[in-house]
């Protein structure tokens, strides 16, 4: 088989035969020539078989790496007169206008850019940086489906940041579809009024429900262009809420510590962040000892984590409606009497954006729902939680009495808690049940030592940790 024949089927470029090939010392050099006779307009549709002249130089485009070598296709290129452009060099099949790479190039540096950053594709296929900005924006205005804006009823806005958080993106989701459909750089009213104004009026009015945060920018511009949506506040943004105030309480005590003089206890403390900040269920074997150990010792900081788990359990896949209305209503009451300033502010916005929390618990449109799911995909193993010489435990003929939710809920917090075990080979169990009273848990027995269970009891009195206590989840048995 000759070289160029063989470069002609590894090459795969549409409407081109080789006409020759060269190798260099670091790279390979393809000649090309078009097979078609009529000229192409690369900025519009014309053509026409009448040149108005040959380029004197080559065309030289960058192609797929071949190995180590750099892979160039070079070809001769005749000019054209357009009506609308002028003259123009002739377009070809294998790149778009203006570029020097070819098409099957951008396509694999647009996929890495969805993948990794911009320093990282720029080292691997050896351009510049911001030539790899370049060929995004070649791809996207390429590639982007034009209807991509049409049949939108429920969505979600929301921005990311970049730079320390100075700069910010605003991207708009299609939730039926599951996928990014618009974006602009800028967050806040104006970059929510303009993606309404780019969507239209008559495309604005079939929106159903708006999903986004709890800043009062986007909520504005989606009232003001789609008035008759509901608008949703995502559980994401409501339980990243409550991590950022269990930060906050971690830090005011960290602090506390720093100002006494313990360094030493401020520096072990400061290794507790990532502890306290992950789900329970992807701590590492460090982060579990220093969990425990939390645990053990309680105080405002725990305290905090239990308001923290106590609310992410409420979006917890399983629960009806009406049983989240109820948990948040009995969340925003013990989080008022936490007496943990940050707590207190996280029931106050919660109380101000309660309608659109259940709202988008309601439509389904909540992005926490979908990750429940797939962890629901674990095998659920019953087991029995010690405590000191007792045992907490619902009981078989306590099932048949119990709604689908209070069971869903027993097996989500209690029966499939993760095990655990320290170095004494005593049985830790990471379990936080959500807050519920109800009757029809009163035959759950559970143990004399309710103290042992921190994390399943809250204070019902005012009167602090002196108070009275008694199982939040579990109503004892006499």
């Amino acid at each position: 088989m000759r070289v160029g024949s063989a470069f002609s089927r590894l090459l795969r470029l549409k409407g081109v035969w080789v006409r020759a090939v060269r190798f260099e010392r670091d790279r390979v050099v393809v000649v090309v020539a078009l097979r078609r006779r009529r000229l192409q307009c690369p900025g519009c549709s014309f053509s026409t078989r009448y040149r108005h002249d040959v380029r004197g130089a080559q065309s030289v485009w960058r192609h797929l790496d071949l190995g180590v070598w750099r892979l160039e296709i070079r070809a001769t290129l005749r000019r054209l007169s357009c009506p609308v452009h002028g003259v123009r060099t002739e377009g070809v099949p294998f790149a778009r206008a203006g570029s020097d790479f070819t098409r099957d190039f951008e396509a694999l540096v647009a996929f890495l850019a969805s993948r990794t950053d911009k320093t990282t594709i720029a080292r691997l296929v050896r351009i510049n940086w911001r030539t790899v900005g370049r060929i995004i924006e070649r791809v996207c205005a390429a590639e982007l489906d034009p209807h991509r804006l049409d049949e939108l009823f429920e969505i979600g806005i929301d921005e990311v940041s970049w730079r320390k958080q100075h700069r910010y993106l605003t991207l708009v989701c299609d939730h039926q579809r599951r996928r990014v459909v618009w974006g602009t750089e800028g967050a806040g009213e104006k970059a929510g009024d303009e993606f309404f104004t780019e969507l239209g009026t008559e495309r604005s009015s079939r929106i159903r429900a708006v999903s986004m945060d709890m800043g009062p920018g986007y909520a504005k511009s989606a009232r003001k262009h789609a008035p008759h949506a509901t608008i949703c506040i995502d559980s994401y943004h409501v339980v990243a809420l409550a991590t950022k105030a269990l930060d906050e309480v971690r830090r005011d005590y960290w602090n506390e510590l720093r100002s006494l003089g313990d360094q030493q206890a401020a520096r072990r403390f400061k290794d507790a962040r990532w502890a306290l900040l992950k789900n329970p269920e992807n701590l590492t074997e460090r982060q579990s000892v220093t969990y425990r150990k939390l645990n053990r010792a309680g105080g405002e900081v725990w305290r905090a984590y239990t308001l923290k788990e106590a609310l992410r359990a409420i979006f917890a896949a399983g629960l009806t409606l009406a049983d989240v209305s109820v948990l948040i209503d009995r969340f925003i009451s013990r989080a008022t009497r936490s007496r943990l300033a940050p707590f207190i502010r996280l029931a106050q916005t919660i109380t101000k954006h309660r309608e659109g929390i259940l709202a988008a618990i309601r439509l389904g449109i909540t992005s926490l729902r979908p990750r429940a799911r797939a962890r629901r995909r674990a095998r659920i193993v019953p087991i029995t939680v010690r405590v000191t010489h007792k045992t907490v435990m619902p009981t078989k003929s306590s099932h048949a009495s119990m709604s689908p939710a209070i069971v869903a809920t027993i097996q989500k917090s209690l029966l499939t808690s993760r095990q655990r075990g320290d170095k004494d080979g005593r049985l830790v169990f990471d379990v936080f049940v959500s807050h519920i009273d109800t009757p029809e848990l009163s035959t759950v027995r559970s143990c004399d030592k309710i103290a042992d269970l921190d994390p399943f009891i809250r204070d019902v009195d005012d009167g602090g940790p002196s108070g009275r206590y008694r199982p939040a989840f579990m109503q004892c048995a006499a």
